[in-house]
């Protein structure tokens, strides 16, 4: 994002008044609990509509990753990124294999953090414990690069590296502060506006593109010359290591992101069944236009933008903005918009993680753990202390490591270690002989496994991936066996252990 224009005083005025609103938002929010309880800040007492529902799940699924990290990743791969398309079908597709009898269970027992169904179904302290630790690790770590990339925006739009430590501390704040003012009806309705950005932002974005550099097969021409020069075929029919990379993100973002806490607790928090079952239909194919705009942007840059390599790449977003801002009047206000709107997207995200990260801690592991006698209201204070100490940390830690990160690689390890509570979620809703010990030690399995494959090179093994799959799609396998065969012998498994 470095690339951008500084922005004039207008520009600032409009993003000034779209975050004043966000706190705005958060006092009214406070101001509409009905009670001071965990079910009201962190689930919005249950009754989002189908509208705040559907607007919600669809600015928490975008990221810094959706933006920077996908335009770098067709950048540098072409046409063969095309199937990003099928990533927000795929996790829907998922939802819809737990999430209708996850959410009639939750609204029966009232549960309020993910592991409250773990708790519920296996009723085991040490598997709902690493369930819980695995979710606060992932969510930290999303968490940490959500802020820094907030910070890389503000350093791009005001051309000065000194920029990158207020964007990280203003933003950051902002999130905090509307957060615990309103819980979750805050971040609902915050995130509303942050989807309706997006919506509007990259509907004009698409028809700036192509006045600008002309037509998609124009490019696609443009990409088939260099790759008869420097021979490529980022614009030809991808080879069969790519088509099982295609199979490998499309499994994996699919099962891997629908267990996501902040959509496991919206899924808690539908008003009823049938306002989960619209926004999860509507999900299926609405995100396909922005996934496709940031694709054709991607394609755009290879075509007209050359010399980009590595972790540099996912720097041409923002040369594709600055050749907008420099396209005309228009073009600059919609460098603005979509400028508000990745912020919006890293903002969206950002909060839904905090407000996750601050249920689990107070509820999983201080409630459970230390404080069996809180009231509901102590523990709704100590949600919002933690909030402030996790965000203070992560804060300290994304200044000092603003350069040690890589988008889609941050994407893919987050998704192998999601992937392997798969079996505790997804079978454990439907299959009842499923067994705690067994669900326990295929997680440990599998996300051993995963790490190792990830992060030691081997000989069947090529940037971090084995044969064209992702790591924890490997592990998958034997976590899975080892929860199925375990429950089914679960004498002998019980007697071993």
């Amino acid at each position: 994002m470095n690339n951008l224009l500084p922005l004039g005083l207008g520009a600032w005025i409009f993003i000034s008044c779209y975050l004043l609103s966000l706190l705005i938002i958060g006092w009214y929010a406070k101001k509409s609990r009905k009670e001071n309880t965990l079910n009201d800040f962190y689930l919005a007492g249950g009754g989002l509509g189908f509208g705040v529902l559907f607007l919600t799940f669809f600015a928490t699924q975008y990221s810094g990753n959706t933006f920077l990290g996908f335009t770098g990743a067709t950048y540098r791969i072409g046409y063969s990124w095309i199937l990003s398309l099928h990533f927000m079908t795929s996790i829907v597709v998922c939802y819809l294999l737990f999430a209708p009898k996850l959410h009639k269970l939750s609204k029966k027992q009232k549960f309020i953090t993910p592991p409250d169904f773990i708790k519920y179904r296996f009723k085991d302290k040490l598997l709902t414990l690493l369930v819980t630790i695995i979710m606060l690790l992932v969510l930290s770590n999303y968490l940490l690069a959500q802020l820094m990339a907030m910070g890389r925006v503000m350093q791009g739009i005001t051309g000065s590296e000194y920029f990158y430590s207020f964007g990280v501390v203003s933003l950051a704040f902002i999130i905090v502060i509307y957060g615990t003012m309103g819980g979750l009806r805050a971040v609902a309705w915050t995130d509303a506006i942050q989807g309706i950005i997006l919506i509007i932002g990259f509907s004009v974005l698409i028809i700036i593109l192509f006045l600008k550099f002309g037509s998609l097969i124009d490019a696609t021409n443009i990409i088939l010359e260099q790759d008869k020069l420097n021979n490529t075929r980022k614009a030809l029919i991808p080879d069969a290591q790519t088509c099982r990379q295609w199979l490998s993100y499309i499994i994996i973002v699919g099962f891997g992101l629908s267990l996501y806490p902040q959509a496991i607790q919206r899924i808690y928090a539908a008003k009823n069944l049938q306002t989960l079952k619209r926004s999860l239909v509507i999900m299926s194919f609405i995100p396909i236009p922005i996934m496709m705009i940031i694709l054709i942007s991607g394609i755009m840059a290879l075509a007209h933008i050359n010399g980009l390599e590595g972790v540099a790449t996912d720097q041409v977003f923002g040369m594709i903005l600055r050749e907008i801002q420099n396209y005309s009047i228009i073009g600059y206000g919609v460098s603005i918009i979509i400028l508000s709107a990745i912020l919006a997207a890293m903002m969206s995200t950002a909060d839904s993680a905090l407000l996750s990260i601050s249920s689990m801690f107070t509820k999983d592991i201080y409630f459970d753990h230390y404080d069996k006698e809180a009231s509901e209201k102590k523990l709704t204070n100590i949600g919002k202390f933690c909030s402030w100490v996790f965000l203070i940390v992560l804060i300290f830690l994304a200044i000092i490591l603003k350069n040690n990160f890589s988008l889609v690689a941050l994407m893919d390890r987050k998704m192998d270690l999601l992937i392997q509570l798969a079996p505790a979620f997804i079978l454990g809703i439907h299959y009842k002989g499923l067994q705690a010990k067994p669900i326990f030690w295929g997680i440990i399995i599998g996300t051993l496994l995963a790490l190792v494959l990830a992060f030691y090179d081997f000989s069947f093994t090529q940037k971090g991936k084995v044969y064209g799959f992702h790591p924890g799609l490997i592990a998958i396998i034997p976590n899975v066996f080892i929860a199925i065969i375990g429950s089914y012998y679960k004498k002998i498994f019980i007697k071993f252990t």
